[in-house]
Order: C-alpha cells, then sequence, then structure tokens
C-alpha cells in the first residue's frame, strides 16, 4: 500500500513540474519568427469585440500563423483598439430650379424640403436640408512577442468600400498589409549580404616603371 501511495505522490508531483514547467522556447524578434498568434481583446467596447473577430478570420485566411485562443501558447499577441460607429452628416442645399418634390438621394442619404421662395425675375428656389448616415470603423493594431517589444503595428480604417461593411473592411486590411509586410521582410532575409572587400583581399598597387 506504501509503495502505490508514493508511486502515487510520485507521479503527482511529476504532473505538477511539469505544468509549471516555464516555457523555454525562443522569443520571436522579427514577424518572420512569429508561429502562433493570439488575438487580445481589443479596446473600444462591444464595437470592438465584434471586429476582433472578424481580425481573427482575416488572419487566420492569410495562412501565415496558427490563431490561438490560449494565450499561454502564442509567442505573439496582437493588441490594440478599434471602434466601430455609425452617425448622420447633415448640411443645407438651396436648388434655384423647379419641380423638386422630395425624395431620396444617393449614398444612402435622404433629404427635407424646408421652404420655398420666388425671386425677383419670378423663378422658383428651393432649400433642403440633407441628412446623410454614414459608417466608419478603425483599428490600430500591434503585434508583441513574450517581452512587449513590438514586432509589427498598422493603423487602418474605412473608406467606404462597396463591397464590405466597414469592420470587414478595416479587417481585411490589416490581414492584407501584414500579408505585405510578411513577404517584404521574407525578400529581405532571402537577399544576399553585398560582399564587402577585406583589406587582405585587395590587390595591392603595382609600382610605375
Amino acid at each position: 500500500m506504501r509503495i502505490v501511495r508514493l508511486a502515487t505522490i510520485l507521479l503527482l508531483v511529476g504532473v505538477s513540474t511539469w505544468a509549471q514547467k516555464p516555457d523555454t522556447s525562443p522569443v520571436p524578434q522579427s514577424l518572420l519568427q512569429v508561429k502562433r498568434v493570439y488575438v487580445a481583446p481589443l479596446t473600444g467596447g462591444p464595437p470592438a469585440d465584434a471586429l476582433r473577430e472578424l481580425i481573427i478570420a482575416s488572419l487566420d485566411s492569410t495562412k501565415l500563423f496558427i490563431l490561438t485562443d490560449n494565450e499561454d501558447r502564442a509567442d505573439a499577441i496582437l493588441k490594440g483598439a478599434a471602434d466601430d460607429h455609425t452617425y448622420e452628416e447633415s448640411h443645407d442645399k438651396i436648388d434655384s430650379a423647379n419641380g423638386h418634390v422630395g425624395g431620396s438621394l444617393s449614398n444612402g442619404s435622404y433629404y427635407s424640403r424646408s421652404g420655398i421662395g420666388l425671386n425677383e425675375g419670378g423663378g422658383a428656389s428651393e432649400a433642403y436640408h440633407i441628412k446623410e448616415r454614414k459608417h466608419e470603423a478603425y483599428a490600430a493594431v500591434r503585434l508583441c512577442n513574450r517581452d512587449g517589444d513590438v514586432l509589427w503595428s498598422t493603423t487602418q480604417e474605412s473608406n467606404g468600400g462597396k463591397f464590405h461593411g466597414a469592420s470587414e473592411e478595416v479587417a481585411a486590411k490589416i490581414a492584407r498589409q501584414i500579408q505585405l509586410d510578411y513577404e517584404k521582410a521574407r525578400r529581405a532575409a532571402m537577399s544576399p549580404a553585398p560582399v564587402v572587400p577585406s583589406a587582405s583581399n585587395t590587390p595591392a598597387p603595382t609600382a610605375a616603371h
């Protein structure tokens, strides 16, 4: 019975020691060395939380890294701030032509007729108060290693894409930018270093006859 208990204690101690064993894998010092990424919650509330999910999906589609929900297993962490909001922009417009009866304008805006006046020449002018709904998003993110060193960063904002919503556009831009920077770093790493001639290899000048 004592042998069984002793074996059990040794097993538990071994498991505990293994679980507490510090991660000794090398800390990435460049974007090319990053293998596993954890996307931390972004500052900005619920809109930022939704954009974070889109960023995870966009980064995963690049196949550059393994995306993980376990921060302890990641060798780099993407963190930052984001926002996604909708607002109305208002301005007035005066049209001197006749025959306007009210309705909608392009880009999702609409107008209401606020007044009609006649000038001395007999023409009519109409004033419109135009309200335009706009949807914008932005994100400022940075990729840091476990020591807190920033390996990569970018700031992206939406600009009214036709095929994506504002948040989807920002997430796609972040993924595209990290792809471009990754490929740029990879090409630089593959380029041969310039050969600098040493003094011993430099031919001695010949004496003039």
